[in-house]
C-alpha cells in the first residue's frame, strides 16, 4: 500500500504563476471529495510497465493512497480471471475506483486524476497541448521505444523480433528527436510548469536505453528528463 498523509495543496485563484516551479496537487474536479482523493484504490500492476508507471507517479505528486496487484507483462494466462470484469482489453493499468468502477488505460486515469490541478492547465490551448503530447506518445512514441524496450528486455525471446528492430529503432529516434528539437529553450512540455504531457512521456523515455536507443545525441531531452526526475515526490520506476 502506498500512501502519504498529505492533502493536496489548493490553486490558488488567477492565472499560473511564471517560471519553473515543482509538481503541484490540487483539489479534485467537483464532485470529487477532498477525502475521496487520499482515499485507497486497487491498480493492477506491472512494476516494468511504462504506462503504470505513469500512473503510479502521478499518484505519488498527489498523495493518493492506493493498493496494488502485480501483473505478468510476459506471461498473460491470468488476465480473463483477474480483468475480465474490469477491462475488456485486459490491458494493465487497470485501476478500481473507491467505489468500485473501474477506469482503463493510461492517458483516461492520468486525466481523471489530473483534472482540476495544475498538471492539466487552465488555459484552453494548453490544455489541448497536453492532450496533443499525449497523443504523440501513445501513437509515436510508445509504439516504437515501449515496444522496442519490451522485445529487447523482457520479451525472454529478443532474436524472435530481430527482423523488425531496425524499423522500431528508427521510429523512436524519430519521436526522440521531436522531443528534443520541441524541448529546446524550454523546461517542460507545455508551458512553465509540469504537466500531465511530462509524465506521460517520461515514463518511456527515461528508460529508452533498455531497448538500446541511445540518447547521447539529445542534449534538451536529456536536460529535460534529469529536470523531471529532480522534482520533489519523485518516485523511480521499479524493474
Amino acid at each position: 500500500m502506498a500512501t502519504d498523509a498529505a492533502l493536496p495543496r489548493r490553486r490558488a485563484p488567477g492565472r499560473r504563476p511564471r517560471g519553473p516551479r515543482p509538481w503541484s496537487a490540487l483539489p479534485p474536479p467537483a464532485g470529487r471529495t477532498p477525502s475521496g482523493i487520499v482515499a485507497a484504490v486497487l491498480l493492477y500492476d506491472s512494476p516494468v510497465s511504462g504506462n503504470c508507471y505513469k500512473v503510479r507517479l502521478l499518484l505519488a505528486h498527489l498523495g493518493i493512497a492506493y493498493e496494488r496487484r502485480t501483473m505478468d507483462v510476459v506471461d498473460r494466462s491470468d488476465r480473463p480471471q483477474k480483468l475480465g470484469g474490469l477491462n475488456p482489453a485486459l490491458r494493465v493499468p487497470t485501476l478500481v475506483l473507491d467505489d468500485g468502477r473501474p477506469l482503463a488505460e493510461s492517458g483516461a486515469i492520468l486525466w481523471y486524476f489530473g483534472e482540476g490541478t495544475d498538471f492539466v492547465p487552465r488555459d484552453r490551448y494548453e490544455r489541448a497541448q497536453v492532450l496533443q503530447w499525449m497523443f504523440f506518445e501513445q501513437y509515436d512514441h510508445e509504439p516504437a521505444i515501449a515496444v522496442v524496450r519490451f522485445w529487447v528486455a523482457y520479451s525472454g525471446r529478443p532474436e524472435a523480433f530481430a527482423d523488425r528492430l531496425e524499423e522500431r529503432r528508427a521510429a523512436g529516434h524519430r519521436a526522440l528527436a521531436a522531443m528534443d528539437r520541441h524541448l529546446a529553450g524550454r523546461d517542460f512540455l507545455v508551458g512553465d510548469a509540469p504537466s500531465l504531457a511530462d509524465i506521460a512521456l517520461y515514463a518511456y523515455t527515461h528508460v529508452a536505453h533498455e531497448g538500446g536507443f541511445d540518447l547521447d545525441a539529445y542534449a534538451a531531452l536529456q536536460a529535460w528528463l534529469a529536470r523531471i526526475a529532480a522534482q520533489p515526490g519523485h518516485v523511480p520506476i521499479e524493474r
